[in-house]
């Protein structure tokens, strides 16, 4: 803190924040009033390190503190709301790990405003969020993956979803029974839905895991977007069956009618496997909060299998 901030900047507290499965978030408090974020990229807390230690292609890996740093530079140049990046160490000399030091936003998520009680509010603001996506998805590249590595793409760009729906589905299959008993026809229904895409020459940049607790909304009623590792151009319609499944009835703030409905249907089913997969990965590994964990896994299988209604 003296370094990056001066030797006024005096640790009075730390208090550990509720973050992701991927890195761990603190805050921290100075004697002189000013506040900031800790992230840390350390595998050893990583729920998913098994997944990030396999997985050498960067146009897959949504962890790390290089993917954090380009993504914030790149949002910040577009004008897409995100905390301030004050500084990043990668350097290693005194710790095993990555860490940055982050604005801290004072203010909520944006499921906090499901429940607001003043409606010019809530619509205010999500029709902000919803500005703010038009925008950032209206970015494209005739390539997709990775700031750094979108020219390097070669195969579809869906059939990496593809692939890990698959992957996702074999491994959820070994702790589920309906999802055993049914997995042959859950792998047709996937392949059906991918047969009805065709191609396409052009991607706009996504979030990549948008749900309302990924907007922070500070005290201006402004959205900025958080836990950007996984931003990248790709098929706008990954985020959209995403939104739509997160934001619920406020969905409607965020909508986009010029959606492929194939590639919306095909996303979704994905979405709805890999969660459930993500969930009982979570419950495997000791995640804290079980109850989740759990609920997730069960939620999401439930709604694969209404596929085959």
């Amino acid at each position: 803190m003296r370094k990056v901030f001066g030797t006024g900047y005096f640790i009075e507290n730390v208090s550990k924040m509720h973050g992701g499965a991927q890195k761990a978030v603190y805050k921290v408090d100075c004697t002189n009033g000013f506040c900031c974020v800790l992230y840390v990229w350390d595998l050893a807390v990583n729920f998913f390190q098994e997944e990030v230690r396999k997985n050498e292609d960067i146009i897959e890996r949504s962890y790390g503190a290089d993917l954090f740093k380009l993504n914030n530079e790149y949002l910040t140049q577009q004008g897409i709301g995100t905390p301030t990046l004050y500084d990043l160490n990668t350097e290693r000399n005194r710790y095993p790990f990555d860490y940055a030091l982050v604005e801290y936003v004072a203010g909520q998520k944006a499921e906090a405003y499901f429940h607001d009680s003043n409606s010019r509010v809530r619509d205010q603001l999500f029709q902000r969020i919803g500005d703010m996506l038009t925008g950032m998805h209206a970015d494209v590249s005739d390539a997709y993956g990775k700031l750094n590595l979108k020219a390097s793409n070669t195969e579809k760009c869906h059939q990496l979803q593809m692939n890990n729906a698959i992957t996702q589905l074999a491994y959820a299959s070994q702790y589920m029974n309906r999802i055993r008993e049914n997995q042959d026809r859950l792998l047709d229904i996937l392949y059906k839905l991918e047969s009805r895409i065709l191609p396409r020459a052009q991607y706009g940049f996504i979030h990549g895991e948008l749900g309302p607790d990924h907007v922070l909304v500070n005290n201006k009623l402004e959205p900025l977007l958080i836990d950007i590792e996984g931003a990248m151009f790709f098929d706008i319609e990954h985020e959209h069956s995403f939104l739509e499944m997160r934001f619920g009835d406020y969905y409607r703030y965020l909508k986009n009618d010029a959606l492929d409905p194939n590639r919306m249907l095909f996303y979704r089913f994905h979405h709805h496997i890999s969660l459930t997969s993500g969930g009982l990965k979570l419950l495997h590994r000791g995640f804290p909060d079980k109850q989740f964990a759990k609920g997730l896994a069960d939620h999401h299988s439930r709604l694969a299998l209404r596929f085959m209604e």
